[in-house]
């Protein structure tokens, strides 16, 4: 088991043991590490989009074109995917998503609060099966039963990092910018 502060790769070997090819991902400062490491995989296509609801779509065509994706986001582009999500639930298309939250614990960014205490419930009223980890510990083992439920029944599964595992973002003062 990787330690806490090394989630980014453990939650890397668990995409690289569920064979996922492409990785589409909204530049996230929680999430640098692990983009990082998606990047630098050979057998990996991370791709930087404008929007988050554009790697629903990719994600979506990867799995159509025979290979497994993975969408990563931060919290408050989870309002972008909701229209999105039809696709994944009429389609049957497996989705998996890991999305840092913010919005929780020692945000102070107001703008960043709606996503962050409504995120979840938004996921599953799309359709989505949301697991919601606290505890750095616990997001490799929680990734791994995420992409089984997605990869293997055709479902949409997102795993939710809590703010208090990434950090609070202080513009200024230190900490992940």
């Amino acid at each position: 088991m990787a330690e806490p502060e090394d989630w980014p790769a453990e939650v890397f070997s668990v995409f690289r043991r569920n064979d996922i090819r492409q990785v589409a991902y909204v530049p996230d400062a929680g999430l640098t590490r692990l983009i990082a490491l998606c990047r630098s995989e050979p057998a990996m296509r991370a791709v930087v989009l404008t929007t988050e609801e554009e790697g629903v779509a990719m994600v979506a065509g990867a799995w159509l074109g025979g290979e497994r994706g993975a969408l990563l986001m931060q919290s408050s582009g989870i309002g972008n995917c909701i229209n999105m999500m039809s696709l994944v639930t009429q389609c049957r298309f497996p989705l998996l998503a890991v999305v840092t939250m913010r919005g929780q614990w020692g945000e102070f960014n107001p703008w960043q609060v709606p996503m962050g205490q409504n995120g979840a419930a938004a996921l599953r009223l799309a359709g989505a099966h949301v697991y919601e980890v606290a505890e750095a510990e616990r997001l490799g083992e929680t990734v791994e039963a995420a992409a089984r439920l997605a990869f293997e029944g055709s479902l949409a599964a997102a795993v939710l990092i809590a703010q208090r595992i990434i950090g609070t973002k202080t513009f200024g003062r230190g900490g992940h910018g």
